[in-house]
């Protein structure tokens, strides 16, 4: 029996101290805490979640661009040897300017005449602000107002030359579908007012454009005859006498309602 005590009581004290077969509860909690930091040094790190109201949440800063309008661009083509159709043309811009959303941007067709004839026909210099167009350039155009002095019921040899040099445009049918009106100068009330729109249409009609005359829009005006007026249904107009006679308010006004009208038949083609 002393024997066996002792050899247990050996036993115990073995046990005791850590090296029997039950493992030390400190030694496990201890285990467990490092692997739990080794898990968290580990983990992926979670985006912030951005909620409403939270001032640790960065928002990108707003532009304060102002966004680009795209207006209508509505060409005033015109030719204009003393400057009478170049008066009515500029206030064509007006009219057009007038319209929300549109813009009149001026150019003239090129001069075919010599200078030294220019001047033995006392023709003044024109405008260098007005630049020249090119066939090319109508392409970019939303609609078109063609003005130029009448030659014999007919357009002016300088704006012909122009139409002329379209063909490209009318081999590949670039202009089709485009608004487009007309406006003159003409020497006297039988000299072309309404004929000389008349034959120029031909030149819309080949290129499949949409011609668009002023009709009776212009309201009382267009039955004014208190004085002498240029303009018809078809366009606006101005009489240049022997080249003395300036474009009268009527007619200016005339003109610029052209414009104006222009202008809103294009947007409302736009919009369609």
């Amino acid at each position: 029996m002393g024997e066996a005590d002792n050899t247990e009581k050996a036993k115990l004290r073995l046990m005791g101290k850590g090296g029997g077969c039950f493992p030390s509860k400190n030694r496990n909690t201890v285990s467990s805490s490092v692997k739990a930091s080794a898990i968290d040094r580990n983990a992926p790190i979670q985006e912030e979640e951005n909620t409403e109201g939270s001032a640790e949440v960065v928002q990108p800063a707003s532009s304060t661009a102002a966004p680009i309008e795209n207006k209508l661009k509505i060409f005033i083509v015109f030719y204009s040897m003393y400057g009478h159709v170049e008066s009515l043309a500029k206030k064509m811009k007006e009219g057009v300017d007038s319209i929300e959303g549109a813009q009149g941007i001026l150019y003239r067709v090129e001069e075919t005449l010599p200078q030294e004839v220019l001047e033995k026909m006392r023709a003044p210099p024109k405008d260098p602000a007005i630049p020249l167009i090119s066939a090319a350039e109508l392409t970019e155009a939303d609609g078109i107002l063609f003005g130029f002095p009448t030659r014999y019921g007919c357009m002016a040899a300088q704006m012909k030359a122009f139409f002329d040099s379209t063909g490209q445009l009318w081999r590949e049918q670039k202009l089709a579908g485009k608004p487009a009106g007309f406006f003159v100068s003409t020497g006297s009330q039988g000299g072309g007012q309404e004929t000389t729109i008349w034959t120029a249409i031909t030149q819309l009609t080949h290129h499949g454009m949409l011609f668009v005359p002023i009709g009776y829009t212009f309201g009382s005006g267009m039955f004014a005859i208190d004085e002498i007026r240029g303009g018809s249904p078809y366009g606006a107009g101005v009489y240049a006498g022997d080249g003395s006679r300036q474009a009268s308010e009527g007619e200016l006004a005339l003109a610029q309602h052209q414009g104006k009208y222009m202008a809103s038949i294009v947007k409302k083609l736009a919009h369609a």
